[in-house]
C-alpha cells in the first residue's frame, strides 16, 4: 500500500461542531495507525458564507480536543493550481465556457465552466459500504466553476486531493452523491482514484440528523459547559465504532492502535446526551484529587460568589469529597450552587421550625435528641471531627436504640435546613464541630419556643 495521506478539509461557514470532529478524528486515527501524513485543508470555496473567525473555531477547538496534523493549506490559497486544472480541461475539450443566466442576479448573463460528462456508469469500493455503482447520465454537463477563477467546491477538492497524493476519502455518508461527480473529474484529470470510506451520521435522540447549525452541537459549546476534551473525543469515537477489545473508556493513543475502517458501522449513532454525561464522569472520577480540586474550586468560588455566599477556602477544600461524588460534568457545579446546595456548608441555614422534628413526633422530643447529641459531640475530640466514620461511631448506636429517622432527620435538618442534603456526620465534618454544635443548639432552641 501507498504511504497513507488523509485529509480534514473542513468547510470554514459556521462553528466546529461534532461532525467535524468526528470526521477529522477518524482521519487522524486511521493516518497514525498506518504511518502516514494528515493535512488540514480548510474548504473556504463559499465565498460568502466562509469567515476566518470559522476557521479559527475549527482549529482551537481541534487542537482543544487532541487532535493535530501535519500540513495546512486553504482552498483560496490554491487558485493557481484549481485554475491551471480549468485551462487543461477546457484546452483538452473535457470542459467548455457556457454564457448562461446569473443564478445569483437574474437577468444578468455570467460564464461557467462546465465538464463535458461522457454519461457513464461508475461504480467504486466503498471500505464501509462495499460497492456503490451510479449512472452519471442524468448529471448532465455539470457545473464546474463560476469562472475560470471562481472553481466550485467540486473542482477544489478533486485537484487539491490529486495534487496532495491524497490516498484515503474517509468522510460522511452525505457526501456518497458528490463521489461520481468527483470521479468524472478525476478521471478527465487523470487523477488516480482514493479509497473511500462513508461513514453514517450522528444521529439526534429523535433519530433525525444532527445539524452543524445548533448552538448544542458546537465543539465550543461543550467545552464552555465543562466536558473535558478527552471524554468529548473518547465518546465521539467510539460512536459507530466497536472496538476489538470491546472497551469504551479508551485513550486516544488506545484507539489508535485498535482502529480499523472495517470495523465502523454502517448504521448512524444516536449522539445520547447522557451517555455523553456518563464518560465525562468516569474521567472525571479518574482525575487525581489534586487535579480535581484545583479546577472545582475555581468553579465553586464563582458560583458562590454570584449568589453572594460568604467564601471559605478551608469548608471548600472538605467540600471537594463531595462535589467529586455529584457532578458529571464542570457546568454541574453551577447548577447546583445556583439551587442552593451549598449554601449550608458556607452559611448557617434558616430551618423551618414545623420541618425539625420527625413525622409524628413531638417537638420535645426531638429537643431531646438533639441535647443528647449534642453532648456526645462535645465529647468527641476535635482531631476525630474531620472524618464522618468517627461522628457516626458515636451516634449511630443512640440513633438505633432510639429510631433512626427520629435522632437522624432532626440532626441533619439542623444542620442543612433542607428536605435532601447528604448524611449529617458528613455535613457535620465539612462545616466543623464548633459550627455544627452551634447550629444544632439554634434548632433545640426553636424546638424548645415552640412549647412555650
Amino acid at each position: 500500500m501507498k504511504k497513507v495521506k488523509v485529509r480534514f478539509p473542513p468547510s470554514p461557514t459556521g462553528y466546529c461542531h461534532v461532525g467535524t470532529a468526528r470526521m477529522a478524528l477518524l482521519n487522524f486515527l486511521f493516518g497514525k495507525k498506518h504511518g502516514g501524513t494528515i493535512i488540514f485543508r480548510s474548504e473556504d470555496t463559499d465565498k460568502a458564507r466562509s469567515k476566518r473567525e470559522y476557521e479559527d473555531d475549527i482549529v482551537d477547538s481541534l487542537t482543544w480536543l487532541g487532535l493535530a496534523w501535519d500540513e495546512f493549506y486553504r482552498d483560496s490559497e490554491l487558485i493557481d493550481t484549481h485554475r491551471e486544472a480549468l485551462k487543461k480541461l477546457i484546452d483538452a475539450g473535457k470542459a467548455y465556457v457556457s454564457k448562461e443566466e446569473s443564478m445569483r442576479e437574474p437577468g444578468k448573463e455570467v460564464e461557467v465552466v462546465r465538464l463535458k460528462n461522457p454519461g457513464m456508469t461508475i461504480t467504486f469500493s466503498d471500505v464501509i459500504r462495499g460497492e456503490i455503482t451510479f449512472d452519471t447520465t442524468e448529471l448532465g454537463d455539470f457545473v464546474i466553476a463560476r469562472s475560470i477563477d471562481d472553481p466550485l467546491y467540486h473542482l477544489a477538492v478533486v485537484v487539491d486531493d490529486g495534487e496532495m497524493g491524497i490516498t484515503h476519502v474517509i468522510r460522511g455518508e452525505e457526501h456518497i452523491s458528490n463521489t461520481p461527480r468527483q470521479i468524472l473529474i478525476q478521471e478527465a484529470l487523470g487523477y488516480e482514484r482514493p479509497i473511500y470510506a462513508h461513514y453514517p451520521l450522528f444521529l439526534s435522540s429523535d433519530r433525525a440528523k444532527l445539524s452543524k447549525r445548533k448552538g448544542d452541537v458546537a465543539v465550543k459549546e461543550y467545552r464552555a459547559e465543562g466536558f473535558l476534551p478527552e471524554a468529548l473525543l473518547n465518546f465521539i469515537g467510539i460512536l459507530g465504532w466497536t472496538p476489538p477489545s470491546g472497551r469504551e473508556i479508551l485513550s486516544l493513543q488506545e484507539m489508535v492502535t485498535e482502529f480499523e475502517l472495517e470495523n465502523l458501522h454502517k448504521s448512524g449513532a444516536v449522539f445520547d446526551m447522557e451517555k455523553l454525561r456518563w464518560f465525562n464522569r468516569e474521567y472525571l472520577l479518574k482525575m487525581r484529587d489534586d487535579d480535581f480540586e484545583a479546577l472545582a474550586l475555581d468553579r465553586l468560588r464563582a458560583a458562590l460568589t454570584e449568589r453572594k455566599v460568604e467564601w471559605s477556602e478551608g469548608v471548600a477544600r472538605k467540600l471537594m469529597r463531595l462535589v467529586h461524588e455529584r457532578v458529571s460534568v464542570w457546568s454541574d457545579i453551577d447548577e447546583l450552587a445556583g439551587e442552593g446546595e451549598f449554601d449550608y456548608f458556607f452559611s448557617d441555614p434558616q430551618p423551618g421550625v414545623a420541618e425539625l422534628p420527625q413525622k409524628n413526633t413531638a417537638p420535645e422530643e426531638a429537643a431531646r435528641h438533639l441535647e443528647a447529641v449534642v453532648q456526645m459531640l462535645h465529647e468527641l475530640p476535635d482531631a476525630d471531627f474531620s472524618v464522618p466514620e468517627n461522628i457516626k461511631a458515636v451516634v449511630w448506636p443512640y440513633a438505633e436504640e432510639k429510631g433512626r429517622g427520629n435522632v437522624l432527620w432532626p440532626l441533619r435538618y439542623s444542620l442543612s435546613g433542607r428536605a435532601k442534603s447528604p448524611d449529617p456526620f458528613l455535613i457535620a465534618s465539612i462545616i466543623g464541630k464548633d459550627t455544627s454544635l452551634r447550629r444544632i443548639k439554634a434548632a433545640i432552641g426553636l424546638l424548645e419556643r415552640m412549647r412555650q
